[in-house]
This record gives structure tokens, sequence and C-alpha cells, in this order.
């Protein structure tokens, strides 16, 4: 792969090319990706959804939105600061028009975006809808789908859902978005179709990146940016786009630290261990005189993760610099943080993050219930859906698809079609929402 592909601004639709020396600096075209995002309804509905405590009662704890968005910040820093080495490698994409400040605005849109495909309730949310096709009335359906098709959806991916989201084409909207293909192709952590699963350790075959229904957009965004094709077989796969692994490190980086921070903030776990564990990671950054200083436990705690952020930001940027060509070749077969000499103690973070926050009683509850909000609203859809296509709606029927947006009511007789569409649209609502969504399907509010 070469950088100067890969850095590509053109958009689906676009007939010509868009070179970097004719962008306008005021308002460049990666720029715009970030701006398309934050204006974007399926943005705006993060700031109600989970990211580590559901529908959390106090007003500190990290929505999908505030995760997204301080993922962002530690994104854009990752980017600038790989794009200025890069920049002296390679004197040619500066020749061209590029700086350093493309990488982190590229970086930072692909950052601010990441979540945008998870559904309500957190990655339990993905689970419940694929457990609803799985093992639930869904099921009905497997014969009458590809294996991939059906695959899709035993395993909803919010990454793939990520990417439907932004390249969907509706009517009079072409290209959804209209994203740069650098930054598209940024976002896509595992740029494979949901089959085979898992083929091997390789970090790209941990998941997949597009659904069936996206098959196209995905192949011209990847075929134009010159991304690896990773499988010999008809099976579409290709090895990342280098700054993805730029976008994930700053999504470890950021659940990882400000995960532990909330936990610590709500009580779930004890400053001492803040202490404990992440002194193992700024030990050689921290002011203990100054740390003491502060009076207050949030200060002591935010203080402590500036500097792990900090310390992990320069290790990721040095791990990426180091192994630039085998990144590109996509012989990098890990994480950039799976590669850091802190991993030992990133892993017990995320261990005690587990047990104490993940799987504490409030969590649960709420996750559990959750499963059972979304099995109902997909049923009590998707009947509805298919009853009207095949001509025996019921009065019931006629007023759930009223409760549906008009962009989710097109009419098709592809049954992978007609899931896909309530899939996306109970995928895109946001966790009050969906509540509220099943208590007057269910006859518990009016």
């Amino acid at each position: 792969m070469n950088w100067e592909q890969l850095l590509s601004l053109k958009r689906f639709g676009d007939t010509q090319k868009r070179p970097r020396i004719v962008q306008d600096e005021t308002r460049l075209g990666f720029d715009v990706d970030f701006d398309r995002i934050i204006f974007s309804s399926a943005f705006r509905s993060l700031q109600d959804k989970t990211q580590v405590i559901p529908l959390s009662e106090t007003d500190f704890v990290h929505t999908r939105l505030t995760h997204s968005l301080e993922v962002s910040v530690v994104g854009r820093t990752l980017g600038r600061r790989v794009g200025k080495v890069l920049l002296e490698r390679h004197p040619n994409l500066a020749e061209l028009g590029y700086t350093f400040n493309d990488f982190g605005a590229i970086v930072a849109a692909a950052s601010v975006m990441h979540d945008i495909g998870n559904p309500p309730f957190g990655h339990s949310g993905e689970k419940a809808i694929g457990e609803y096709f799985k093992t639930g009335n869904g099921a009905k359906y497997k014969d009458d789908l590809t294996d991939k098709e059906y695959q899709d959806l035993i395993d909803f991916e919010g990454n793939a859902n990520g990417f439907k989201i932004l390249t969907e084409s509706r009517e009079g909207i072409s290209g959804g978005l209209r994203l740069s293909y650098a930054t598209l192709g940024a976002f896509l952590k595992y740029p494979k179709e949901s089959l085979p699963k898992k083929p091997t350790n390789h970090i790209v075959d941990k998941k997949y990146g597009f659904f069936q229904s996206e098959k196209d957009a995905f192949l011209e965004v990847v075929e134009d940016l010159g991304m690896k094709k990773k499988s010999a077989t008809k099976d579409i796969s290709f090895y990342r786009h280098p700054l993805a692994y730029l976008v994930e490190a700053a999504d470890d980086i950021c659940y990882t630290i400000i995960d532990f921070e909330d936990g610590i903030n709500l009580g779930l776990i004890e400053e001492d261990f803040a202490l404990e564990y992440m002194i193992k990671l700024v030990k050689d950054t921290i002011d203990i005189k100054k740390y003491h200083s502060l009076k207050h436990k949030t200060d002591r705690i935010s203080y402590l993760r500036a500097l792990a952020i900090g310390v992990l930001i320069n290790e990721a940027v040095e791990i990426f610099l180091a192994n630039e060509q085998t990144i590109l070749n996509g012989t990098f077969e890990k994480s950039l943080l799976d590669k850091c000499k802190y991993e030992a103690q990133i892993n017990d973070i995320i261990k005690i993050s587990v047990d104490k926050i993940y799987k504490s009683t409030e969590v649960i509850e709420k996750e559990i219930a959750g499963y059972r909000i979304i099995a109902d609203l997909l049923d009590v859809f998707l009947t509805a859906i298919n009853n009207k296509y095949f001509g025996k709606a019921s009065n019931f029927d006629k007023l759930v698809l009223n409760l549906l947006p008009k962009e989710y009511q097109t009419e098709t007789a592809n049954l992978y079609s007609r899931v896909m569409q309530i899939c996306s649209y109970v995928s895109r609502i946001s966790d009050s929402y969906a509540i509220r969504t099943h208590k007057k399907l269910t006859g518990n509010i009016i």
C-alpha cells in the first residue's frame, strides 16, 4: 500500500480526482468529513447510548457521544504526530500538498464516528440482535437467506452497521454522508465480510466490517485506496488502512483509562486501585507533590487520567512509526497497544473494569432489560413489514409501521433487505427511545 493512494479525497459520485494541492485550506475535505458526521442524526443519537453504565442517573458518566468526542481528540493527536514524521519520510506527500494536519483530520473524523453504528444498550445490544436471529423468533428466516446474509444477522456488528450508516444511499441522497475514502478507510477496523468467521489470528479477522448490503460500496472504497487484499479466495478480506490502527489505539486508550475513571467516580472501584494500577503507567511523569496537593478525588483521578493518556499516546506513536512498513504490507497482526511495553498494566486495568463495572449488578440488570426490549422491537416491526409485503397486514401491523420513519418503510421483495431495514432502524434509536417505544407497543404507556 502507498500513502498517496491511501490519502484519497475522493467521495462517492465523484467523476474527477480531488488533488490535495487544490484544496481550500480554510475548509479542507477531511475537515468536511468531521463536520458532516457531527451534524448527522446518527451521531446525535449517541448522546443517549450506553458507554459504561446504561441509563445512568448521574451527570458525569460517559455516553457514546462524549466517549466518541474524546476518542477523536486523542485520534487527532495521534494522526498529527505520526503525520509529521511520515512527511519527513515521504517528501513527495508534502510536494502534493499534504500536511501533518491532514493525518490528524482523517484520524479524528474516523475516530469521532467509530461507534456510530452501535445499537442501544452498548455491546449487549449487538448480542441481543444476534441472539434474536440465532435462537429467537428471527431464526425462522435462516433458510431464506444466504449463509453470509444470515451470518450478518446472528453476528450483528456495530462496525458493519456504522459503514452502512455512513455510505447507504437513500432516495435523493447518494452515497450516504459522502465522506472521503481516506476517512472511510481509516474507519474500517475489520475490512472483511462476516464469513469466514475469524479465519486467522490477525487483528483484521477479529470481527467484520460490512454487511452484504454494502458490499459494492466497500469494494469501491478499498480498491480506490489500494488496500491490500488478504484472501486469495472469493471471500472478501483486506488488510487495514494503516490509519485504522491509530483509530483503534485512540479508542483503546480512552475506554481503558476513562471507563476506569468512571468506575472510580461512581464508587464501583476504590480510589486506591487508581493509584496502585495507574501509577505503573505514569511513574515516569507523575509529580507526586502535585498529586497529593489535590484535595478532591475527582481532581486526583483526572490528573492520573491525563498523564496515562499522554503516556499511551507516546507509546502508540512510537510503535506505529517503528512498524510503518509492516503495517503497509499488512503483516502487523496485533493492535498497537498489544505491542506496547505497558500491555500487562493495561490488561490489569481492563480486568478490574470488567469485574467491578461491566459485571456490576446495575449494568447486568439493565442489559437484561435491553435484551428483551430489542427482541420485542425486532419481532413487532419485522412481523408488520413482512405481513405488509405479503398483503396480510393487520390493523395493528399498519399502526406499527406508522411509527417507522418514511425511509424505513421502503417496499422491497428481498427478504434480507427488509430485515436489514428493521435492524438498521432499531440499531439507530437511542436507549431511552427504545424503552419508550417498547412501552407503547406493549401497552404500558399511552
